[in-house]
This record gives structure tokens, sequence and C-alpha cells, in this order.
């Protein structure tokens, strides 16, 4: 778990490729599915941005010195 919070920018990018793609590629996906999964991708998005965030917030609170 610690390696998805090290990386959540870097896994939410790759799965929102790839529903991109399905998206693409499938045309007979159900329009509410396909919207449903573009709320929650933008809720994880939310999650992901304050994680990054918290990680900033860590990084400018260290002295860069020790």
């Amino acid at each position: 778990m610690q390696f998805v919070k090290a990386h959540a920018a870097r896994f939410y990018a790759v799965a929102v490729a790839l529903f991109a793609l399905v998206a693409h590629y499938v045309p007979e996906l159900p329009t509410e599915l396909a919207l449903g999964l573009v709320a929650a991708v933008l809720g994880v998005g939310e999650a992901v941005q304050r994680t990054e965030d918290k990680k900033t917030a860590q990084a400018y609170a260290t002295d860069p010195r020790n």
C-alpha cells in the first residue's frame, strides 16, 4: 500500500488512459457505465491530488540542508 501512495499519480494516469482506450475501442459500452466511471475517475483524481499535496507540503517543511 505504501508503494501505491508513493506513486498514486502514476497509477491514476495509467487507469485513466486504459479507461479512455476501452471507451474508444468498445463502442457498445453502455453510456451509463461510462458516465459512472467518469464520475469515479473524478473522485479518485481528487484523492490523488490530496495525496500529492501532502507530499509537497512535507517536502516544503523539510530542511534541505539535512
